[in-house]
């Protein structure tokens, strides 16, 4: 793919090194890494690796290139270094963070606490009434421009430096920074109050004395809080106690995670237990927590109550927690607090979205800024240097300034809420929000989009397709027959007596344990399988509550309602509830479940009862899911297992179909689940059961030792069927990703699924084109393989690339620039199994190696700090909640749109900015020129040309309305944008606003203002006391002539500007005629009306306006006329081709 790429492993001084120790977000540490990285060969052979790593030591050591230091460096960036070293070594002193350590917490005694733990209060206050207006003014004048007008404006208050009067520097940058202070206290009062809000919300506490009402702030660790059934959860809390009857209890969890599903929580058995609420108070017990961390998905401590005798332990997992910010769904809840305030796991993992700054912005301040340098130190050398250069050449800045107007700020920033709000009332993208106004041309300049799979390219709406019995296949068209087979086969059991069955079910059992392996008939194992598969899960039914007599809401008891009609599935995932439908659908139907039983109900309406022992949940390490159960009728205890192919495989008895169907289901593009089970004894699970509990109350590795003991289960399962489910994609995802790739776009998917179905969502929609080679980068675990396999990568060409993210760490870990590098040239990539902390990683990763614009988009929870680190993030509001919608910078309703969005907004907020900036520049710049040629003649005298007046004027009512019309021009009609996506291409260039186009505008603005200035000086050379107002005159028609040559499609609002604007100066030529003097008023200078009405200023200004303009029109119609024969002559070879 790219020979030319040497391969050779980090340095020690390079930009990673910085990167992962800044962010710790990898899961590998700084001190991991050897201090010096060895040398490694371009193309070491593969025995070079037979040897283990610490063999690398006795390799050629790296060579270590110094620190750059001296001037050059300091003002290429080395300043920003030491700012940032010293504001870092500033702010770990002031805050001294108090180290997060485990802790006991005594239930209902706040009191008994060992150390001062943060208040339990939410605030997302920026400011306080102190550091308001110094914090405002920071984040204002870091920005280049304001900090330039400040610089400029502050200069007038030294008389040497003084031109013009105050008003014209302080007036403009005085009202800007009002309206940004009135902005920002306005959002700070609003944020004030949304904090007293949830501050102020009342929770009952329990005390001794019974309950009371406390504030939310009010709550600290220790304290017995009561959550009633839709009411917020405070503080992050051990379940102890629920009015449910099963012990447990739903929450919602979208506001934390992102996911729309509920979590079932468990209460502690040992205070569940107990008689009535008030008996928390007789009790002496406590809880264990581990320290404060940011995983929301797991927890390990432990609960102890010491008046017994033994005392009692339980151990609490992620189970028994609720965490702060999540919302009971079901009852009314009594819970513990252990966290609260700062180390609440919400308020830990909250990312504050940084202030993205356009990269016009950037160019555009570069460019103007360098003009106006430029142009003063031109007039200086023109001077000789001679005398106080220094202040002469800060003068000359000065009076340049409007090269830099604080206009264009303004101007900007309104065309671009011009801009947002046509994205938002544009019918063809309907529900799209803009929530960050000051990006928008950002969505014309992208060339790379990073995308989630799950919710953003599929509809998150699973569907069973297929099942597999190893030899038989039943998909969507023979799930008849399947129900069939389970009609029979519970109608024979039916007919059967219980004591025949009891006994039958025990022999068999016995049989089945110790005789030869006796072949099932289609019929018994399709029974086995549908009914693993109905038991096989944490999908809870959940009947919906009516309304009483009395006017009570009382629920539906599962045994004496379980119609289907008001039954709904609740599970952590949308697969479990997609096995849990077809199981119904097939005649096997999951009416009840709570924490100790489940039922389920026959085709015949016969209620299986079974009674589950333990429940091992699914985690992204394991990739499996289990339980153990016990049938009622017949006591048999059997052990359902289901997992990812890759997880099973190892567990589950040889067979030869596995693997090959696997593989065939994921090219069908179907999610695939292996389903096992395990018939055990009594006298097994005993011994299992045993030493379960007791890793479970291990505090130290406990998750090892769980998964050890359950381990000891998982070997020689019976394979009983293999599932097939599909996530279908989004409406039009393969035309609109057709749409980004012929636009120049690369597209990379990142997700959290596995390889296989990765690889073939990316075939079926289109991201990987069919006639195209795919590269699955193979596991690798260390630097060896890692070398090895990016030397195989780097052969193949034009191929898109599928990695795990696990292999990515490592490969960024040692080859960071060279795989980036690589993948940069990819037309597609794939990362699988990737963290939300590797989708942020990536994101900066491209940002950094390729200083090209990003854009994430997501749907999730774990999609927002992808969606926050790009430089364009866009939201799609789907199943998984609103988190990551509210997060981005953009929000849409569906993924095709877009297409629309980055090719017609995109292009045109891109286009019509530059359009924009450039025209302002020209507007400053060919009046800055008017100056210089002014204080040339008069000795190099920096004295103003025009007064205040007619400078704000100038920028305001007499040229702002026609320059911001430009905001409705269109270069391309939106279908032809669509149509021809190519287009875009042009566009990530950014040739509408380079430094190419930059001079172009400067070379016409030095000759306009040239010409104007030249043209009123020899033309009027009796009347020089009339000079101002006949090259003003010239300048205010040659701007609006120069606005109607850009235009190029035509709006009846950019007519009504024009004249608008020429009507104000006429007017002002009638009534503010003491203004068009030379210098100052006191000068005596005024504008003869009389002389402004005569044929020869009639003909003389429009001469002068007719030369500075008819040359561009001349090349402009020669330059289009160049261009379609260009496409005319192409279009012929074409048709002869």
């Amino acid at each position: 793919m790219a020979d030319s790429i040497p391969l050779n492993p980090v340095r020690k001084n390079s930009k990673r090194i910085l990167y992962y120790s800044s962010s710790r977000l990898s899961r590998y540490s700084v001190e991991d890494e050897p201090s010096n990285l060895d040398e490694m060969p371009l193309m070491m052979s593969e025995e070079g690796f037979e040897n283990d790593e610490s063999d690398y030591q006795t390799l050629p050591r790296a060579r270590i290139s110094r620190r750059q230091g001296g001037l050059g460096w300091f003002l290429l960036g080395g300043w920003k270094v030491l700012c940032g070293s010293c504001c870092d070594c500033l702010a770990h002193i002031c805050r001294r963070k108090k180290e997060l350590k485990a802790r006991t917490v005594w239930l209902g005694h706040p009191e008994k606490c060992e150390e001062k733990y943060p208040k339990n209060a939410i605030k997302n206050q920026k400011y306080n009434i102190f550091t308001f207006v110094p914090g405002v003014l920071y984040q204002q004048f870091k920005f280049f421009l304001n900090l330039y007008f400040l610089v400029v404006a502050c200069s007038q208050f030294v008389p040497s430096l003084k031109i013009g009067y105050l008003y014209t520097y302080w007036a403009p940058l005085g009202f800007v920074v009002a309206v940004t202070m009135m902005r920002e206290a306005v959002d700070e009062v609003r944020r004030y109050q949304r904090d007293k809000e949830m501050n102020s919300q009342l929770y009952s506490k329990l005390t001794m004395r019974g309950k009371i009402q406390v504030k939310s702030s009010d709550i600290q660790v220790g304290d017995l809080i009561i959550v009633e059934k839709n009411q917020r959860i405070p503080a992050d809390m051990i379940f102890l106690r629920t009015s449910e009857k099963t012990g447990a209890c739903f929450i919602r969890t979208d506001q934390l995670d992102g996911e729309t599903d509920w979590k079932l929580k468990v209460a502690v058995g040992c205070t569940q237990r107990l008689p009535a609420v008030g008996d928390l108070f007789s009790i002496s017990a406590y809880v264990y927590a581990q320290k404060p961390q940011l995983d929301i998905h797991s927890f390990e401590g432990n609960f102890t109550r010491e008046d017994t005798d033994p005392q009692i332990h339980e151990s609490l997992s992620i189970d028994n927690t609720l965490w702060a910010s999540t919302v009971v769904a079901s009852g009314t809840v009594i819970g513990v607090v252990i966290y609260t305030g700062k180390e609440t796991r919400s308020v830990l993992n909250t990312s504050y979205a940084k202030n993205k700054v356009g990269l016009l912005d950037l160019e555009l301040n570069k460019a103007l800024f360098l003009a106006q340098l430029v142009l003063s130190v031109v007039m200086v050398a023109l001077q000789g240097f001679v005398g106080p250069w220094y202040r002469n050449l800060f003068r000359f800045v000065v009076l340049f300034s409007y090269i830099i107007p604080i206009s264009l700020r303004v101007n900007l920033d309104m065309g671009k809420a011009a801009y947002g709000w046509m994205i938002m009332k544009d019918e063809s993208i309907p529900g799209t929000v803009v929530r960050t106004s000051t990006i928008p041309e950002e969505l014309g300049r992208l060339v790379y989009l990073l995308t989630d799979k799950t919710g953003t390219l599929t509809q998150n709406e699973m569907i069973f397709k297929r099942l597999h019995l190893g030899t038989v296949s039943y998909g969507t068209d023979t799930m008849d027959e399947i129900q069939n087979h389970i009609i029979q086969s519970y109608a024979q059991v039916a007919s059967q007596p219980s004591s025949c069955t009891t006994s039958g079910s025990t022999v068999s059992r016995k049989t089945q344990a110790s005789g030869p392996k006796v072949r099932k008939s289609v019929s018994s194992r399709i029974h086995e399988a549908v009914k693993a598969i109905a038991l096989c899960h944490n999908v809870t039914p959940v009947y919906e509550s009516h309304v009483g007599v009395n006017g009570e809401t009382e629920s539906a008891e599962a045994d004496q309602d379980f119609s289907d009609d008001n039954r709904t599935y609740q599970a952590s995932s949308p697969d479990e509830v997609a096995l849990v439908r077809w199981t119904e659908s097939v005649g096997l139907t999951l009416v009840n479940r709570d924490l100790t039983s489940l039922q389920l109900k026959t085709p015949s309406g016969q209620i299986l009862s079974f009674y589950i022992l333990q429940i091992f949940p699914f985690t992204s390490e394991s990739k499996r899911m289990g339980i153990i159960v016990r049938e009622e009728s017949t006591g048999d205890i059997t052990f359902y297992m289901k997992g990812a192919d890759v997880a099973m495989a190892s567990i589950v008895q040889y067979n030869d179909w596995l693997e090959e169907e696997c593989g065939n289901m994921a090219r069908e593009g179907l999610r695939t689940l292996v389903v096992a089970k395990k018939s055990l004894s009594e006298e097994q699970y005993q011994d299992f059961e045993s030493r379960y509990n007791q890793a479970k109350l291990s505090t130290d590795d406990r998750a090892l030792k769980v998964a050890a003991v359950v381990e000891s289960l998982e070997r020689e399962m019976e394979l009983l069927c293999l599932t097939g489910v599909e996530d279908q994609l989004q409406a039009d995802v393969r035309p609109t990703l057709e749409l980004l790739r012929n636009a120049g776009i690369k597209i990379w998917m990142l997700t959290g699924d596995k390889l296989e179905t990765a690889t073939c969502i990316a075939k079926s929609s289109h991201l990987v084109s069919r006639n195209q080679d795919i590269h699955v980068f193979k596991p690798v675990s260390n630097r060896g393989e890692a070398h090895l396999e990016l030397n195989a990568f780097r052969r193949k060409h034009d191929c898109a690339l599928v990695i795990s993210g696990d292999s990515l760490e490592v490969c960024l870990r040692y080859y960071e620039h060279e795989f980036v590098e690589l993948a940069c040239q990819c037309p597609a990539v794939v990362c699988c199994r990737c963290s939300p902390t590797q989708k942020a990683q990536i994101v900066r990763l491209l940002q950094q190696h390729t200083a090209n614009r990003t854009c994430a988009i997501g749907d999730g929870g774990n999609d927002v700090s992808m969606i926050q680190a790009a430089d364009c993030g866009i939201g799609i509001e789907g199943k998984e909640g609103k988190q990551a919608s509210l997060a981005a910078d953009f929000s849409i309703t569906q993924f095709r749109h877009i297409g629309h969005l980055l090719m017609v907004h995109g292009r045109n907020s891109y286009k019509r900015s530059a359009a924009l900036g450039q025209f302002v520049m020209h507007r400053g710049m060919i009046i800055s020129t008017m100056q210089a040629v002014f204080s040339s003649i008069f000795y190099f005298a920096s004295v103003p040309l025009y007064q205040g007046f007619l400078m704000v004027g100038y920028a305001t009512i007499y040229t702002m309305f026609p320059v911001f019309s430009l905001v409705l021009d269109q270069d391309v009609k939106p279908e032809m944008a669509l149509l021809y996506p190519e287009l875009y291409k042009d566009l990530t260039k950014g040739r509408s606003l380079s430094f190419k186009t930059f001079l172009i505008w400067v070379l016409i603005s030095v000759y306009q203002g040239g010409i104007l200035m030249y043209g009123a000086l020899v033309l009027f050379e009796s009347e020089f006391v009339h000079v101002v107002a006949i090259s003003f005159t010239a300048l205010i028609l040659t701007e609006l002539l120069m606005v109607a040559l850009t235009i190029r499609t035509w709006h009846w609002l950019m007519v009504l500007a024009e004249f608008f604007s020429l009507g104000c100066y006429l007017a002002s030529l009638a009534f503010l005629n003491e203004y068009f003097g030379i210098g100052r008023v006191s000068f005596g200078a005024f504008l003869d009306l009389s002389f402004i009405t005569t044929w020869p200023f009639l003909w003389k200004v429009s001469s002068i306006t007719l030369v500075s303009c008819l040359p561009l029109y001349i090349i402009k119609y020669l330059k289009r006329g160049e261009e379609m024969l260009h496409q005319l002559f192409r279009q012929s070879v074409r048709v002869w081709a």
